[in-house]
């Protein structure tokens, strides 16, 4: 019924740099056996009469939390979401059918209350949670589900043309029909089984829009945006700030905080001094230096998780040298990454085996592993017919979501290859440039190129298919260095079709060997995710995915 939506490339780099914009999956879709699987009913929800629902005040005067963001947001329409800064600003004001648990990527009731799986895999029904509204006031139903995802997918739909829809293709792209079947039901049927489907349907992408809103302001629903989260939009003042309020009528309880502000400050120590003045409350990429000032302060809390994240130099695999095992493999060989995690990045970040972060299920340490050996990298490279080794272009970006540091990353890595006869040439651009010369002509691609991924729902196809396989070469997915090997992607594609999660992890890690030992990257670390917040701000947890949740913080006094 629908035809697929087609990413534009410089959509797709934004999205892969700048991350989906996430441990443990859901097993919602695993641990059923035969028969039709049906899920606990609803996830526990603050009791509408809480103290803050009876109207307490929001501590000493603190009733607004300030978050520094790292850049300006992109959008405020959730179906055009393609990078991590713009998401933690659009979380708030939107739900999903199901949504991620605190603190794990387990799967939990959203807007549905339950669900229900049919045999073959193909057929999910939802039943939707009752007395729900968008901010506007009107109803949430199964037409406003069905309107939210064919939007998106069908280019029929009259309200298609109000958005490019960067990420329908991965969360809806094996969709075959979207219906009402009542106003609380709504059924979706694959086009064939596909085990990731119901982590998809939890991510922004998947956010559930009032269609009254969509048919009022069109394209600009993007700047008018709604939901049914516990915050809704106030105002968007561009350059500036995004301001929401807390939702009154959340199904969940109102929450404490008032106003959530989310403020662009680009330069990372320009956003560590306004909040050690005192004009922003919560902040991200704190500088590592300054680390551990902040964490011996008594005015502020530090947060950290382990980053469902990977920073990575791509080979572009088309091109002499990289099209040779053995040069891949060297390059791994000669970068001394334990150095650049632990004195350049100081510790801020775990080494990486591989492309798939430890808290991805699925992951395995019995790899191949490529310890820093300068003299294992020149026998590699004389093995591929390199002895007096070779000069290469490396394009660096300035900066950019999810690159961590990646100027000071390139040139200890270039410099490690110097080490071993590699002449890498750095080019540095403009995180904008960088994005439209990443995704323009292939045939223009460098042999190297920074990149970093993070991930969106906490499942392994969202890191290896979706980055690594052949069948997601550009414009298709992300393998941006055009890598393929048919053995690893007949095991992804296995994996894809199965429910059983034991069985899909011994698949994974089958291809995670193969992949180690095809080296199509320079894997480098997986970033830990770090905020800091005035101490005020109690009862903030950090999540995998990496969007701020609010609605069950408390304000205490400073």
């Amino acid at each position: 019924m629908q035809k697929k939506q087609r990413v534009t490339r410089r959509e797709m780099l934004r999205f892969a740099a700048g991350g989906a914009v996430a441990v443990a999956t859901s097993g919602l879709l695993l641990a059923c056996g035969g028969g039709s699987r049906e899920t606990p009913v609803p996830s526990g929800a603050t009791p509408a009469s809480s103290p803050v629902a009876q109207g307490s005040p929001a501590g000493a005067g603190k009733t607004t939390i300030v978050v520094g963001l790292q850049a300006e947001p992109v959008t405020l329409d959730p179906h055009q979401v393609t990078d991590y800064n713009t998401g933690r600003a659009v979380d708030p004001m939107f739900e999903r059918l199901v949504r991620f648990k605190d603190e794990s990527t387990e799967l939990e009731p959203g807007l549905a209350e339950r669900w229900d799986i049919s045999d073959d895999g193909l057929t999910y029904r939802f039943s939707l949670r009752q007395g729900v509204t968008f901010h506007d006031g009107t109803p949430f139903d199964a037409d406003a589900v069905a309107f939210s995802i064919l939007r998106q997918i069908d280019p029929n739909h009259p309200y298609h043309d109000t958005g490019e829809f960067a990420y329908a293709e991965f969360t809806f792209g094996k969709v075959q029909s979207v219906k009402a079947v009542d106003p609380q039901t709504v059924e979706i049927v694959l086009k064939e089984p596909y085990a990731p489907f119901l982590s998809n349907v939890a991510i922004h992408a998947a956010s559930i829009v009032s269609p009254a809103a969509v048919q009022k302001y069109g394209r600009d629903f993007s700047k008018n945006p709604v939901g049914t989260g516990p915050f809704r939009f106030v105002e968007w003042k561009p350059g500036v700030e995004v301001i929401l309020e807390r939702n009154p009528n959340w199904w969940g309880g109102q929450p404490q905080v008032e106003r959530l502000i989310f403020r662009p400050i680009i330069e990372d120590r320009a956003r560590l001094t306004e909040f050690e003045a005192g004009s922003i409350d919560f902040i991200v990429n704190i500088p590592p230096d300054d680390l551990p000032r902040l964490k011996q302060s008594p005015d502020v809390t530090v947060l950290e998780q382990p980053g469902m994240h990977v920073w990575y130099v791509v080979f572009n695999c088309r091109r002499e040298p990289f099209n040779k095992k053995e040069v891949r493999q060297a390059v791994n060989y000669a970068i001394n990454k334990e150095a650049i995690v632990n004195e350049l990045l100081k510790g801020t970040g775990v080494l990486a085996k591989g492309p798939l972060p430890p808290v991805v299920w699925g992951y395995t340490d019995d790899v191949l592993e490529y310890r820093y050996d300068p003299a294992k990298a020149k026998e590699l490279l004389a093995q591929a017919g390199y002895p007096n080794g070779f000069k290469v272009t490396f394009w660096v970006p300035e900066s950019g979501s999810g690159m961590q540091q990646p100027k000071a990353m390139g040139a200890a890595i270039q410099a490690d290859l110097r080490a071993v006869g590699i002449e890498a040439e750095i080019q540095t651009f403009e995180w904008g440039t960088y994005l439209d010369k990443v995704l323009g002509n292939p045939d223009e691609l460098p042999e190297m190129f920074e990149m970093s991924w993070i991930g969106d729902n906490g499942d392994p196809d969202n890191f290896l298919f979706i980055l690594l396989s052949g069948d997601a070469w550009p414009p298709n997915g992300f393998n941006m260095g055009y890598y393929k090997n048919e053995q690893v992607d007949e095991l992804l594609r296995q994996a894809q079709r199965l429910n059983d999660r034991a069985e899909r992890e011994q698949l994974y890690q089958q291809a995670l060997k193969l992949l180690v030992e095809d080296a199509p990257w320079a894997w480098i670390d997986h970033e830990t995710q770090i905020v800091a917040m005035k101490k005020f701000i109690q009862g903030f947890k950090l999540h995998p995915t990496g969007v701020f949740r609010f609605q069950n913080v408390t304000l205490a006094s400073s």
